[in-house]
């Protein structure tokens, strides 16, 4: 066999097997050099762009309309509070402050609550207390201090050999907040002008402050009941300083039971103080 047949034989040998391996297809019959450079692509002359309409432009947020909104708040409850200045000013006894707040538009929680809820107990009583803000019963009774935080309030004040004839009970915030939720700072200082007649038409000599909200009103906004509650304070009043002790809130009390050891200490003190003071656990 010549060269030439047995070369063919041997490509024919290659080819079959190619073909039994599954490849089809010729890719060409020149080797391609792959370490060769691509060659530089066609320049093509660039479409003209038919003109596009103008975008509109970005709204920006409106920070003038938030600021407007937020400096509105602001005046509304400057004002609230100087209304209500105005208005416990005129009040020469607790019927005309209870009548002056039931017309005081101030508060928009009034809108969602039940009714105005004053007071309770004897108003020629030595002690006053004061609370944070109704709750779902006392919006619907309109007395302080009743169902469960009100039941326990009255076992508070029997173990110290009191009752609500012998105290004068009310709140920080008269109206109950959506919720049962704490009364916001706005709320509490919009009604303090009230809260402050109100305890000089009381004239009580002590003072039992109950929850951080009447803590907060009467002596400062930052302070803890948790860290003041068992301390006594002088509250500035115009015929002279009031003894004031502030503690929890029954309410708390209820959630927190453990607490009740601090509570029962903190009423041993306004019992010494009531002793000191020579205050009768009745009056009237």
């Amino acid at each position: 066999m010549t060269d030439t047949a047995h070369q063919f034989q041997a490509d024919l040998a290659a080819l079959a097997f190619l073909v039994d391996a599954g490849l089809d297809i010729a890719i060409g019959s020149e080797p391609t050099d792959r370490l060769k450079p691509p060659p530089e692509p066609e320049r093509t002359p660039r479409a003209t762009a038919a003109p596009s309409e103008p975008q509109p432009r970005p709204q920006m947020p409106p920070t003038r309309q938030v600021i407007r909104q937020e400096s509105d708040e602001v005046v509304s409850e400057r004002q609230a509070a100087i209304t209500a200045q105005q208005l416990a000013a005129q009040c020469s006894d607790l019927t005309a402050l209870r009548q002056a707040l039931e017309g005081f538009q101030g508060l928009a929680i009034r809108e969602t609550a039940t009714q105005l809820v004053f007071a309770d107990g004897n108003p020629d009583a030595d002690v006053m207390l004061i609370g944070e803000a109704p709750g779902r019963d006392e919006d619907r009774i309109g007395r302080p201090f009743v169902g469960e935080s009100g039941k326990l309030l009255d076992r508070m004040l029997a173990a110290i050999g009191l009752d609500r004839q012998s105290v004068y009970i009310t709140n920080t915030v008269l109206w109950r907040p959506p919720g049962n939720r704490k009364p916001t700072p706005s709320e509490v200082t919009a009604m303090l002008p009230f809260l402050v007649r109100h305890i000089e038409l009381v004239a009580p000599k002590l003072l039992l402050l109950t929850g951080g909200s009447a803590l907060g009103a009467l002596f400062d906004f930052e302070a803890r009941i948790t860290r003041e509650r068992g301390r006594w304070r002088d509250y500035p009043a115009q015929a002279g300083p009031i003894p004031a002790l502030p503690m929890f809130h029954p309410a708390y009390l209820l959630r927190q039971p453990a607490l009740k050891r601090q509570a029962w200490a903190d009423l041993l003190s306004f019992r010494q103080k009531l002793d000191e003071l020579g205050i009768a656990t009745r009056k009237g």
